[in-house]
């Protein structure tokens, strides 16, 4: 819906009372198409391409809470797509150019600022690994430049480049396309959006099984009554294995909490996003003027949103030697998301064992920045009954046939992303 700018501000001293609704409420219907089990940003986008792309208009996308309370509103907003795996660039790149077009698609302004991403390297291996991983991005035609330390300290001053700095900078490797976005924004937008083509949106709705007759899924049970579906997705991200544990599955991840946080706003200081190739540590700065933190998980399961202080500290610390004016800051809030880790680091985008049961998960720290790709690959998936070329490689058996898409293993640890 479009406002003038009189109802701008009439809504603004009225306290927004005569504002219409962004997105229906609806009663849940006995019977969907398709049922998409968690209304963040994955589900919303599924829904929306599902009805946009596919045609299929009989969409129910159940939130246990509200649209934008999971981890679509707790994460460090960042987009970028310089992975080194193949399979991770083509889907990470794909995601990359729908979010180029996203503001206008959908109408609504998801603040998508591409202001650059860098990695920045510490000693002559990761630089070895920075070139390998620009070298691997090139290849693929997904644009990276590798910088030397001088081009470093231009890009960005803020940063301890002295000789005697506790982390020193050798140079980096920067994707010019990569940057923020607000991820509230991209909640509400595609949640309106979906919600013009039809979709139903059924918030403070949790689910709490699932109806399976002869190995196929027929409904889904919930605290707003029984739903019926010819299909169901799950897309819940922390949550995937309680959600599929209904079912009688027992998937290949864990489920572990990131957390970041913000300071006090101040002027612009930080012009890209910094992040580090051997510290699990980034940096960049809201619209607002905030800074924005994040650091390594929590390294044990939980499916809690409450993250350890220690770990604040530490990603304040690293914070503080790459960009020493931050120890000046306050801290003004924090928060934690509960991620899925998958063993091989990649997503899972496939069916299930059950008959008409899919699952989107296993994003460790990618989700964001997945958004739009994950819709897309998700509603192929579920109207079509077989995968897009780019998910094909996600598969669920994966990890019992061995193919997986890092053979180190290691999508719980810092290292691998």
């Amino acid at each position: 819906m479009r406002y003038s700018a009189l109802s701008l501000l009439r809504g603004g001293l009225t306290g927004h009372k005569a504002w219409a609704r962004a997105w229906r409420d609806p009663t849940p219907k006995s019977r969907y198409d398709v049922v998409i089990i968690g209304g963040g940003g994955h589900g919303l986008t599924t829904a929306y391409y599902l009805a946009k792309v596919h045609g299929v208009r009989n969409i129910a996308v159940l939130e246990k809470g509200w649209i934008g309370g999971g981890n679509t509103g707790r994460n460090t907003t960042i987009v970028r797509s310089n992975y080194r795996l193949p399979q991770m660039q083509a889907l990470m790149e794909f995601s990359l150019k729908l979010w180029e077009g996203m503001s206008d698609e959908i109408n609504y302004n998801v603040m998508f600022s591409q202001r650059g991403a860098i990695f920045l390297g510490h000693s002559d291996s990761d630089m070895l690994q920075l070139a390998q991983r620009g070298d691997a991005m090139a290849t693929a035609g997904v644009e990276a430049e590798l910088l030397s330390r001088d081009q470093v300290r231009k890009l960005a001053p803020e940063l301890d480049m002295s000789a005697a700095a506790r982390r020193p900078i050798q140079g980096g490797l920067i994707q010019r396309r990569g940057g923020t976005a607000r991820h509230d924004a991209v909640a509400w937008g595609y949640a309106r959006a979906a919600d013009a083509l039809g979709v139903d949106i059924i918030q403070n709705c949790e689910v709490t099984g699932l109806t399976i007759r002869g190995g196929r899924v027929e409904a889904v049970e919930t605290s707003k009554g029984v739903i019926g579906a010819d299909r169901v997705g799950i897309c819940v991200a922390g949550n995937s294995g309680r959600v599929a544990a209904m079912a009688g599955l027992r998937l290949p991840i864990e489920s572990h909490l990131l957390q970041a946080f913000v300071s006090e706003p101040v002027k612009p200081m930080v012009n890209t996003v910094l992040m580090s190739q051997s510290l699990h540590c980034y940096i960049s700065q809201s619209d607002k003027g905030e800074i924005v933190l994040g650091g390594n998980p929590d390294q044990y399961p939980t499916y809690s949103q409450r993250g350890s202080p220690h770990r604040i500290e530490e990603a304040a610390a690293e914070a503080m030697a790459l960009v020493p004016a931050l120890s000046r800051l306050r801290v003004l809030r924090a928060w934690a998301g509960t991620t899925d880790m998958s063993f091989d680091g990649a997503p899972i985008i496939d069916r299930t064992p059950v008959d008409g049961l899919y699952l989107n998960g296993g994003w460790c720290y990618g989700g964001f920045k997945a958004t739009p790709g994950s819709g897309w690959q998700y509603a192929h998936l579920l109207a079509k009954d077989e995968a897009h070329a780019v998910a094909a490689p996600f598969r669920l058996d994966r990890f019992q046939t061995g193919r997986t898409i890092d053979e180190n293993g290691a999508g719980p640890m810092p290292q691998a992303r």
